[in-house]
Parts: structure tokens; sequence; C-alpha cells
């Protein structure tokens, strides 16, 4: 039997993200689907569909893409149990769709049945408008509130399997490159050259600089291979097969120092100290790559101590190159101080290098160190910078990196 809802005076206004809500209203009078429709069109909701058959009542959800479900539950053929149960069992256990049962029985074992049934909540029949209206804009704002929180979900799940595959992908990369490192130190891929430093006065030799080439595709410049190594935490054993390399020709050289390159990290621990013993450490000069950062020089500078105890001398690249540059010659007193490439390039006819570079020669000799400019590659420069008083020199004006023998022709 069609009933009206009560008259009284409904002061609701649906929240706007509300407003395109789908309702069904499953009854089996059409009247009372024709009351609900006035009803919900006062405060906005105008996507109402009634239904009749009851058993349809699953296919017009999937179909219509429901927010609500107003359900008789006294109802001739399937009652509103049923339909409850049916759409329980039919719906994703994920989804929250919430069901509004009417009855005619205003006692809380009614009331009580429904909800153990599956409702979500409970209306007795003569219907309250205001308070039908709010109890439907409660439920829609719990539906409103799972849907979002439900695509929120998705998303982050979606940007977590993104991120466990990028990840997956980084590992199976690293371990490629990781392959190729121990390809190049179980192959003995690593050859050594020496590139010779001169006097700049006199152009004799007085020691040389060890450098790493790598025969392996693909092909790269050694720093490059260098900090791939490090990435992949084969660091130290490419550095310390690069040394032994280089070491193993001290005794081919005859007079003179070499000049190895190792990075802070490496030159802090005991397996490089333990290669050094092997030499006579008088003739070891230890030039510090910037593989990785130091924070603290003055610390480097006592962990070095076990080394320069052998009679290593230590050497910092780079000066002239900024103020990092000069912090790590102050904080690591060298021996020898080597002068940046971008400094050496055009000196013969920039007077601002000029300058800088008369200026270290006077700070090294206050301190005692030597001074040796990189990257010659012009007479100009070196004619330049024996006018300046740079004692030593290297660079492809002096010599290309080669095999020791080229040193001796």
């Amino acid at each position: 039997m069609a009933q009206s809802p009560s008259n009284r005076s409904v002061p609701l206004s649906l929240d706007a993200a509300l407003l395109g809500s789908r309702v069904l209203v499953v009854d089996d009078e059409p009247d009372n689907v024709v009351l609900f429709e006035h009803m919900l069109a006062t405060v906005g909701l105008t996507e109402v569909y009634g239904l009749q058959d009851a058993p349809r009542t699953m296919e017009v959800i999937r179909e219509r893409s429901i927010d609500l479900v107003l359900l008789d539950l006294s109802m001739p053929g399937m009652d509103g149990y049923e339909v409850l149960d049916m759409v329980r069992s039919a719906q994703d256990p994920e989804d929250f769709l919430p069901v509004l049962v009417l009855t005619a029985d205003p006692t809380s074992s009614a009331r009580d049945a429904a909800l153990h049934a599956g409702a979500n909540d409970f209306l007795t029949r003569p219907v309250d408008m205001a308070e039908a209206l709010l109890r439907i804009q409660n439920l829609l704002r719990i539906r409103r509130l799972h849907v979002v929180t439900a695509a929120r979900n998705q998303e982050l799940q979606a940007e977590l399997s993104a991120r466990a595959a990028a990840a997956k992908r980084r590992s199976k990369a690293r371990r490629v490159r990781r392959a190729l490192i121990d390809t190049i130190l179980a192959d003995n891929r690593l050859r050594m050259v020496f590139q010779p430093i001169m006097t700049v006065d006199e152009g004799t030799i007085v020691g040389v600089e060890a450098l790493a080439r790598i025969a392996h595709d693909p092909r790269r410049p050694p720093d490059v291979w260098f900090d791939e190594a490090e990435d992949v935490g084969l660091g130290l054993e490419l550095e310390l097969a690069a040394v032994r390399g280089a070491l193993q020709e001290l005794e081919h050289m005859g007079e003179g120092f070499m000049s190895i390159n190792v990075s802070p990290r490496v030159a802090r621990t005991t397996a490089f100290a333990s290669v050094l013993r092997e030499v006579d450490g008088n003739r070891i000069v230890v030039e510090l790559t910037e593989h990785t950062r130091v924070h603290d020089e003055s610390i480097l500078q006592i962990e070095l101590d076990d080394i320069r105890s052998l009679g290593v001398r230590l050497a910092v690249d780079d000066a002239g190159a900024g103020y990092a540059g000069l912090q790590r010659i102050l904080g690591l007193s060298p021996d020898i101080v080597k002068l940046d490439i971008a400094l050496i390039r055009g000196i013969d006819t920039d007077p601002a290098r000029r300058a800088l570079a008369t200026a270290f020669v006077a700070f090294t000799d206050e301190i005692g160190a030597v001074l040796i400019a990189e990257g010659i590659e012009t007479d100009a420069e070196l004619e330049t910078l024996r006018s300046l008083g740079v004692p030593w020199a290297q660079g492809y004006r002096l010599g290309r990196p080669g095999p020791l023998p080229h040193l001796r022709g």
C-alpha cells in the first residue's frame, strides 16, 4: 500500500558531490516510487530508478551503477530479506553499496533483523521526509567516501606496483652492470698506461702518472667504469686492481716516482696500505680522485698517516678550480699540488690565469709542496709556465700516456 511521507519542512541541501548519485527504489507499489522520486528531487537527486520486479535488483544495480538502494521489506514473491541476501552475496566484497530498508513494522526486532540481514539503515512507514533525506544523505556521503578512498587506494597500489617494477628493473640492470665489472676483473681487461711528469726548465722526467685503460664493451672513459664499479659495490676491487697493475711496473721504470690515483675511500683501507707495503713507498705518490666526496679533510689527513709513514707522498688535483679545491689543499697538507687543466688552458693569453698560477707558485713554496701544471698542450703554454716559475708539468705537449718503454725512448 502506498504511503505518503510526512510534510515536515526539510531545510536540507545535499553536498554538490552527491548530486549525481543514482538511487534505486525497490518497491512493489509504483506510487511509493513516485513519492520518493519527488522527495529526492527536492534536494537535487534526479537519477532515481524504480523497480517492482525484485529479482532484477542486482541486474539493475550493475546496469545503472547504483549508489544507494531503498528497499521495501514487505513485497510479494521475493521479499526484502531475500533481496538483501542476493545483493550481499553477489556484490564485490571490496565495494560498499548502502541499502536503506523501509517497513511498516516499528519494532526493534524488525529493525535488528533487517540490519542483521545486511541493511545499513532503517526507516519506518509512514516515512518522515526530513529524517529520510538526512539518512539518505549520510549513506551517500559514506558511499562517496568509500568510492574516493577506493580510487585513491587503486592509485597508490598502481604507484607501488610501478615502483616495485622499476626497482626490479634497476636490480636486474645492476646485476648486469656488476657482471660487466666482474668480467673485467676476472679476465684482466684492465691495463695501465703512464704519462710522464717533467721539469719545466730542463724537460727531464721526474715521474709518471699511472692511468687505467679498460678494454671492454661498451667503450667508455675510465672514470665512467670506475664510477660504475663504485655504484655496483665493486669500486674497491677495481681500484685495487688498477693499483696492483701499476705497481707491477715500478721496478721497470728506473728512477723517478709513480703517481697512482685512488679515491679517498680506498686510500683509507688496510687493503690499500698492504699493497703499498710491498713496494718502496718513497717512490709512490698517491693522488686522491673525486669518486667519493670528502666531508672532513682533517680527519682524512689523520687516516692517511699510516701510508705516509711508509714514505708515500700525497697529491691533490683541481687546484684553482674553486673553493672546494682550496679546501682540500688546506685540509690535507699535500706534498704535491696539481693545477687544474682549466687554469692552464689559454694561460699564455689570459692575465688572470697567469696571476692565479703565480699565486700558487708562491703558495706551494710557502707550504713546502711541489706544483705540477696539468694539461699542457702548446709551446706557448709551456713557455708561460716556465716564466712563472712552475717547476713541473705534464700534458700531451710533453708526452702522451703509453707503456713504460716509450718513456725511456
